[in-house]
């Protein structure tokens, strides 16, 4: 396969394995090397239906103590009062590897069931104890309101025939309606009463059916309940009233009851004898006190379960995830049943494969069986997965790159380059040593605490940042790094050093001009350009000018990535058919316009005899007019000639990137079909390996080789190898023009950060500089605050991400698209999940 790599320079040399498994230790072969995760395993049996492999049995069973795990989970999380879960590192480890590895999950299994039994049984009995219970505060409720309104009806505070008004009177009259009343005003029982509680929010629609259906004829009086009903399995409050509704009649009576019970109202018995009605409101006291009471305990007998099992919920959790997760992982695996074995197939980093040996010995030790499996390294042409080996602190940044695309095997990792590439590039946009220095604190802090911050759940934002705590380092380190060099904190200068330019003394209202006192400034931008009139002329230009030196130097570091990709590849023709044109073609044009920017920065214009001329219109000129430079914008002598010779270097490179590559494909395919042989495809690099079939089994020493053609190319027309050169060479060409022009967001981003940060200082903490006194240390207290928190929401969060955008997009457009052709699939190997090839 090659040699070896550094993980970080090249993605991880594979090695496609076979294991032979005795059944009696595949459980305890793929729980070594899940913990060991580093093995990616094929599926040997993709015609299989998923409900007909060995394990579905063992997978159900697993899947339904998962759902009671989380079963346990949900109950813990629905208590007002916190229940604390012990953490895993804390929990007491259940083995489920050896021997007794089926009896473990057999008594787990077993336990679990006992628990959901005994919190359903419980979460039951709570739940009927609390609807009885609202329905006894109900009834009180009932009692209690509907005794007021019999009170107030007994001593003629309202009258049941005269309470309706004109716009709800009964349409239908009857003239002996006084006779339901008799003199003392007790409400007689000819006119007969229903009461309950409803929902307050379908009140009114209660109402409202019940007068249209019975024409009017009816009483209704309803009062407010204060307290609210709370749902004990829900949480959610809701809102009722009690209602009284008289009416004459068992057929009307039996209407209105039928219409309160679709509307989900609850109607209770009320006797309209006052000492029936006392003795009923006792009656419900007292079953009241004696339900909360057991409430309480069946309450108190619940938490102090569910407290019992968050002891080993972590721990149970880990355990199912697991063991679902091996089944599924043997489920990949064929079964031989000449041998009695699992036949396992998987991706291995070829340097692991003595770990993974070793894995495998432990794992025959730890089941009690002398048969070890068997690793046979198997020899292919086909592609290998992209594994790179990535720690805390390089995850993140390889976490861009592989957002952008994964790399085709054995491809120049980017990611290794992002490590300084990114934060600097973030760091010119965001310039500022203050601000540089907030966020650095933030990356700080993240790191101290890591150990605490992963184990705690974090939303979906913080734990965005905290994953990239370490990219969040440098930008604040490389920040700072260009603050100085920009002579910027906090839209101020520093003064370091002294400065290059003194300022005379000011007579009248005229522009002063600072005079050179012989001194460089010697690191960073001379502070005395800050506050002069041309000071913001004067940074646009060196800014801008900056951008575009880095921008070229980034792409041409990017395009000679080609060379070790087309070396490793062994596409030596790539070199001289694509790499060395674009070189030229960049370098004939950018890159001189780089050398002209810095041979202009070398030269003392104040001493020169012509102006400074403008490079823009130079360039410009330089390929609508090659060969014509007007003397008083010349930059050096013999400045036309060598431009027209980069210009025709620049104009050869074209027909050179679109003939060579495709004439010499036409070449190798005319002498393939000349021997009698179809080839493979014209864009194939040579493998490495021989195309030959299974050439034997070496029992002795337990390593086979296999070569076999497992994968099929496609072969590719002359045509589309003319089509996709043309496309790729429009494509650079004018890529370089874009691109070059896109690094000028280098100068606006950090021309918009200064900027901001400078107008934020003038409209909050120059105001109150200069007021004294007690109201001057209040001003500057909390003028300081707001200032401080707009600083870190503005300033660093807000400016800080779209800095973040524009580098990630200036290396996966600008940059990788020049070497980086991201063609290959991930391969993950994990002990939390297994992801199938």
């Amino acid at each position: 396969m090659g040699d070896e790599y550094p993980s970080l320079f090249r993605s991880e040399q594979m090695s496609l394995v076979q294991l032979i498994v005795p059944t009696e230790v595949a459980h305890d072969t793929i729980a070594e090397l899940g913990e060991l995760g580093n093995v990616q395993f094929k599926d040997l049996n993709p015609d299989v239906n998923p409900f007909q492999r060995s394990f579905v049995g063992e997978i159900r069973r697993i899947d339904e103590m998962a759902r009671r795990v989380r079963f346990f989970a949900n109950e813990i999380e629905k208590e007002k009062d916190v229940i604390p879960v012990r953490p895993l590192y804390d929990s007491a480890p259940l083995v489920t590897v050896g021997p007794r590895a089926a009896q473990t999950i057999d008594e787990l299994d077993v336990k679990l069931s006992e628990h959901e039994s005994r919190l359903s049984q419980m979460n039951k009995s709570y739940k009927d104890l609390s609807d009885r219970l609202k329905e006894l505060i109900e009834a009180r409720h009932v009692l209690r309101e509907t005794a007021v309104f019999f009170d107030r009806a007994a001593t003629r505070e309202i009258d049941v025939r005269h309470s309706l008004d004109d716009s709800s009177a009964p349409l239908l009259q009857h003239d002996d309606r006084e006779q339901q009343y008799s003199a003392a005003g007790d409400v007689q029982l000819d006119l007969e009463f229903v009461a309950g509680t409803i929902d307050r929010t379908r009140l009114s629609t209660f109402e409202r059916v019940l007068w249209r259906m019975l024409r009017g004829n009816l009483y209704m009086n309803y009062i407010d309940i204060q307290e609210p009903f709370v749902d004990p399995e829900t949480g959610v409050e809701t809102r009722k009233n009690v209602f009284i509704i008289f009416a004459h009649g068992d057929l009307l009576l039996s209407r209105i009851r039928k219409v309160a019970s679709s509307m989900g109202a609850n109607i209770y018995p009320i006797d309209a004898n006052a000492d029936k009605r006392a003795d009923s409101m006792r009656e419900v006291t007292a079953r009241l006190e004696d339900l909360q009471i057991v409430l309480y305990n069946t309450g108190a007998n619940r938490r102090t379960e569910l407290m019992t099992i968050a002891e080993s919920l972590a721990s149970w959790q880990d355990v199912v995830a697991k063991e679902k997760l091996i089944y599924e992982t043997l489920n990949l695996l064929n079964y031989d049943v000449r041998r009695k074995t699992l036949i396992a197939e998987g991706w291995c980093p070829t340097r692991d494969i003595a770990q993974i040996q070793l894995a495998l010995r432990h794992a025959t030790e730890e089941s009690g069986t002398n048969v070890p499996p068997i690793l046979h390294e198997l020899r292919t042409n086909r592609t290998p997965p992209t594994f790179t080996r990535t720690n805390k602190f390089t995850e993140g940044f390889q976490t861009i790159m592989d957002a952008y695309g994964i790399a085709t095997y054995q491809e120049v990792n980017p990611g290794l380059f992002a490590v300084i590439t990114f934060p600097f590039l973030f760091a010119v946009m965001f310039g500022d040593i203050g601000h540089g220095f907030i966020i650095l604190l933030a990356a700080l802090l993240m790191i101290m605490f890591e150990k605490k911050l992963a184990k705690s759940d974090l939303d979906e934002i913080v734990g965005t940042f905290f994953f990239g705590r370490y990219i969040i380092l440098l930008m604040g380190i490389f920040s700072i790094y260009t603050g100085f060099l920009y002579n910027d904190i906090f839209s101020k200068t520093t003064h370091f050093f002294h400065s290059g330019w003194t300022w005379p003394e000011q007579h009248g209202n005229g522009t002063l001009t600072a005079i050179s006192n012989g001194h460089t400034y010697p690191f960073g931008l001379d502070p005395a350009w800050h506050g002069a009139e041309n000071g913001l002329l004067f940074t646009n230009s060196y800014k801008m000018k900056m951008s575009i030196v880095l921008g070229v130097i980034h792409m041409t570091f990017a395009v000679c990535l080609q060379v070790p990709n087309h070396i490793r590849l062994k596409r030596f023709s790539d070199i001289y058919t694509n790499f060395i044109p674009q070189m030229i073609f960049l370098q004939s044009i950018f890159g001189y316009l780089v050398v002209c920017i810095i041979y202009k920065w070398t030269i003392d214009w104040s001493k020169a005899s012509t102006q400074p001329p403008s490079l823009l219109n130079m360039l410009i000129s330089m390929v609508l007019s090659p060969g014509s430079v007007d003397p008083e914008s010349q930059l050096y002598r013999g400045q036309a000639t060598v431009q027209v010779i980069l210009l025709l270097a620049a104009a050869v490179c074209v027909p050179w990137l679109l003939v060579s590559k495709p004439y010499l494909q036409y070449k190798e395919m005319q002498k393939t079909h000349g021997q009698g042989y179809i080839g493979l495809g014209a864009d194939e690099a040579p493998r490495e390996v021989e195309d030959a079939t299974l050439e034997g089994e070496e029992e002795g020493n337990g390593r086979a080789i296999v070569e076999a053609n497992d994968e099929e190319h496609d072969q590719h027309d002359f045509s589309e190898v003319v089509v996709h050169q043309v496309i790729h060479t429009i494509e650079f060409c004018l890529g370089c023009v874009s691109h070059t022009a896109s690094y000028l967001r280098l100068w606006a981003l950090s021309l918009a950060h200064a900027q901001l940060s400078e107008v934020l200082w003038d409209m909050t903490i120059a105001n109150v500089l200069e007021m004294t006194g007690l109201i001057g240390l209040v001003a500057k207290a909390v003028v300081g605050v707001l200032w401080l928190t707009l600083t870190i929401g503005i300033l660093c969060i807000m400016e800080g991400l779209s800095a973040f955008l524009h580098a990630l997009r200036l290396h996966w457009v600008e940059a990788n698209s020049k070497h980086y052709e991201a063609g290959g699939y991930v391969c993950a190997p994990s002990h939390l999940r297994w992801p199938v090839c």
